[in-house]
C-alpha cells in the first residue's frame, strides 16, 4: 500500500485470499478491524470485533507473523496492526474500508480513529438527542468530534471544556458549540445557571487521559436519568474511581464506556465521508498542521503543547 496520508492510502497490491479489495483502491485504515463474521461483529459491535484482542500484537491477523522488519532484519510489530507511520505497509483486509476514490486520503484519514470516536462518542454512546443539553470535557481530536456530532444531533445547550482559550474559540465559532468553559468548575457554574440546576442530559469524557478523579465531577454534570459516558482512555492499571454510587442509584444516572466511538467502522465511516461532502462535517478545518515523517517529534509536541487539532504525515 502507498501510504498517502495518514489512515489512509492506495492499494498496491493484495495477497492471496483477499476478495473485498484490488490494486488501485483508496482505503481507510481502522485502527480496530473488523472480521465481520464474530459475534459482536454480527450484533452491529464492530468496535467490539474478536480481533481486537491482539490489535496490540503488531502481528498479522492471518498467521501472527511479522511483515515489517529492522534494517538487521529484526521483526518489527505494528501500532494496531496498521503501521501507519511508513510510506508503504502490509495490513489485513479486515483493517480497510474502501472509500471513493475522489476523497481527498489526508482528509480520508482523520476517519480511521478520532473523527469516527468523537463523533460515535456523541451520536452513539451518548445518543444525544434534539433539544438536549451537553457537555464535552476535553477538546482535541476526539472532544472537538464529540461536539461536532451533539451539534447535528441537535443539542440546544452544547458547552465545550478545555484550558487552552484558542481550542475553545474554535468549538463555537466553527464546531458547533454554544458556550465554553476553561475548566470543569466553571462548566459546572455555566450550567446550573443555564438549566436551572437541572444539569446536562449528556456529559462526554475525552480529555487525553482518563483519571479516576475526573468521573465524580463529571457525573455530578449529569442530570436525573442522563448519561455520562467515557471515552478517555486510563493508564490499564488505573482502578481506583471516585464516583457517588448514592447518586447514581437515586438519580438513575448511567455511566457508559465507549472505545472507537462505539461505531461500525464499516457503515460509519463512509456515512462520515458523505457528510464531509455535503458540507455538514469539518474535516479541513481539524487540520492545524501537516508533517513529513521527519518531523514526527515535532508533531507529538505540538501535540502535547495544544498546538493542533490534527497533525497528519503525509508522504
Amino acid at each position: 500500500m502507498r501510504r498517502r496520508a495518514r489512515g489512509a492510502g492506495e492499494v498496491v497490491e493484495v495477497g492471496a485470499g483477499v476478495t473485498s479489495l484490488q490494486e488501485g483502491d483508496h482505503v481507510v485504515l481502522s485502527f480496530i478491524p473488523s472480521c465481520g463474521r464474530c459475534p459482536s461483529c454480527a450484533m452491529g459491535r464492530q468496535h467490539l470485533c474478536d480481533y481486537g484482542s491482539i490489535l496490540l500484537g503488531g502481528r498479522q491477523i492471518s498467521d501472527n507473523t511479522s511483515r515489517h522488519h529492522s534494517a538487521k532484519g529484526e521483526d518489527l510489530g505494528t501500532m494496531c496492526l496498521t503501521g501507519t507511520f511508513a510510506p508503504f505497509t502490509v495490513v489485513n483486509e479486515a483493517s480497510c474500508v474502501k472509500i471513493d476514490d475522489w476523497i481527498p486520503l489526508d482528509k480520508a484519514a482523520l476517519l480511521g480513529c478520532g473523527v469516527t470516536t468523537g463523533w460515535g462518542s456523541a451520536v452513539n454512546a451518548a445518543n444525544v438527542q434534539a433539544g438536549e443539553t451537553v457537555v464535552v470535557i476535553g477538546l482535541g481530536g476526539i472532544g472537538m468530534n464529540a461536539v461536532q456530532g451533539a451539534a447535528l444531533a441537535g443539542a440546544r445547550h452544547l458547552i465545550a471544556v478545555d484550558p487552552i482559550e484558542w481550542k475553545r474559540e474554535a468549538a463555537v465559532s466553527t464546531f458547533g458549540a454554544t458556550h465554553a468553559a476553561a475548566s470543569v468548575e466553571e462548566a459546572q457554574a455555566l450550567l446550573a445557571e443555564m438549566t436551572w440546576g437541572a444539569n446536562a442530559e449528556k456529559v462526554i469524557l475525552t480529555t487525553g487521559v482518563a483519571t479516576g478523579e475526573l468521573i465524580q465531577p463529571m457525573m455530578g454534570m449529569v442530570s436525573k436519568g442522563g448519561r455520562g459516558v467515557v471515552t478517555a482512555v486510563a493508564p490499564i492499571a488505573q482502578e481506583d474511581v471516585k464516583l457517588s454510587l448514592f447518586d447514581l442509584s437515586m438519580q438513575r444516572k448511567e455511566l457508559v464506556g465507549c472505545i472507537f466511538g462505539n461505531a461500525n467502522p464499516r457503515r460509519d465511516i463512509t456515512r462520515l465521508l458523505r457528510l464531509y461532502e455535503d458540507g455538514k462535517l469539518k474535516l479541513d478545518e481539524l487540520m492545524t498542521r501537516t508533517y513529513t515523517l521527519d518531523e514526527i517529534n515535532q508533531g507529538y509536541q505540538d501535540m502535547l503543547d495544544g498546538k493542533n487539532l490534527r497533525g497528519v504525515i503525509k508522504y
